[in-house]
């Protein structure tokens, strides 16, 4: 329920992208409904929604849009009422946001990016927005490093002043972290129909407009997983406790075993490695720091670190893999050595040795 005296809000999540640099996982599911600590992504955000006191959801889709809604429904399992829109044509960040506004029931939206992990106190983010009375009220974060990222400097006030590219000199270490609270009627003014950015269009368009475009600065935990080095990453810092979530129902652990998975008394899993419903490990193997999907089979004497294992996958006997992406069904012989960012997609079989990074087999 939302909280006494706080404005009902409506919570928008982006959920449309393609998810290509996750390929080959995201050719069967999209980026939010891949598998984070034991369920989709996607859950993770949705039960920090929750939690915030926010009831009604409106998942902006497009890409297998089918599968957000099999999996929620309406919402109701979840504690949430979720309604959809789908994106027939790309519409950009902007046009996207703006493409939910039929389903909106308030005067306050909170938009999220539906591929980031983040800390952030949503609470704390809405109660700046209302007391400032602001238009929009983005959440900036502060990084070590910003010439990655576009920056945003903010006055001594808290109030936006600029949207910058990236530059190899940034002037402040404050990052636009991908969500943000909007007045409705700004939401609703923003052109429907066609592709809008939201940071190269709309958030400029308000500064030199004369909005009030507030900033809430934090420097919580935040990860984009867009890459599979980050989806590992995140799927290891929820199951440790280290990215919040109220989505499981586990204590903080160095691995997750999920409902009908096995593992050799000799095996070990460490680092976050989350092992999926029906997986099995074999004796004297190690999985570091992974993420095993549904009914993947691992031999025995497989040394893993930081991969993905796609769904029924095999790994051969004696194998080496680091840094890999494993598609659905793929099978890896025996002794082969997968390393350094390859990938293999779904259905493939290598021979046993079939690829090797040195040259003893």
């Amino acid at each position: 329920m939302t909280a006494p005296g706080k404005p009902a809000v409506d919570a928008v999540v982006l959920v449309g992208g393609k998810g290509t640099r996750l390929r080959p996982l995201t050719l069967s599911a999209p980026k939010p409904m891949l598998p984070t600590a034991g369920v989709p992504f996607l859950e993770h955000l949705l039960s920090r929604i929750r939690e915030a006191g926010i009831e009604h959801v409106v998942l902006g889709t497009s890409y297998k849009a089918e599968v957000f809604s099999e999996y929620f429904g309406d919402g109701s399992a979840f504690g949430l009422d979720i309604e959809y829109v789908v994106e027939t044509e790309p519409l950009g960040t902007g046009g996207g946001i703006r493409n939910v506004a039929d389903k909106l029931r308030h005067d306050t939206q909170v938009v999220f990016n539906g591929d980031v992990l983040s800390g952030m106190d949503l609470n704390a983010l809405m109660d700046t927005h209302f007391s400032r009375e602001a238009d929009v009220t983005l959440h900036l974060m502060q990084v070590a490093d910003p010439r990655a990222f576009g920056c945003v400097p903010t006055d001594a006030d808290g109030w936006v002043t600029d949207f910058l590219e990236k530059t190899e000199n940034p002037p402040t270490n404050q990052i636009n972290a991908g969500c943000y609270v909007f007045k409705r009627s700004v939401l609703e003014a923003i052109p429907a129909g066609r592709p809008v950015s939201v940071e190269r269009d709309t958030f400029p368009g308000l500064l030199a407009g004369g909005a009030k475009v507030a900033g809430y600065v934090d420097s919580s935990y935040w990860l984009d997983l867009g890459t599979p080095a980050a989806f590992v990453q995140g799927s290891a810092d929820l199951v440790r406790g280290i990215a919040p979530t109220f989505a499981l129902g586990a204590e903080p652990a160095d691995r997750l075993v999920l409902d009908g998975a096995t593992v050799d008394p000799t095996a070990t899993l460490a680092g976050g490695t989350v092992l999926g419903a029906g997986a099995r490990v074999g004796a004297s193997s190690r999985v570091d720091s992974t993420v095993v999907f549904d009914g993947a089979t691992i031999g025995e004497g497989v040394h893993i670190e930081r991969c993905i294992i796609g769904r029924d996958a095999v790994i051969g006997d004696g194998s080496v893999l680091a840094d890999a992406v494993i598609g659905d069904r793929a099978v890896i012989g025996a002794h082969c050595e997968l390393i350094q960012g390859v990938r293999v997609w779904p259905d493939v079989q290598l021979p046993a040795a079939g690829v090797r990074f040195s040259a003893d087999a």
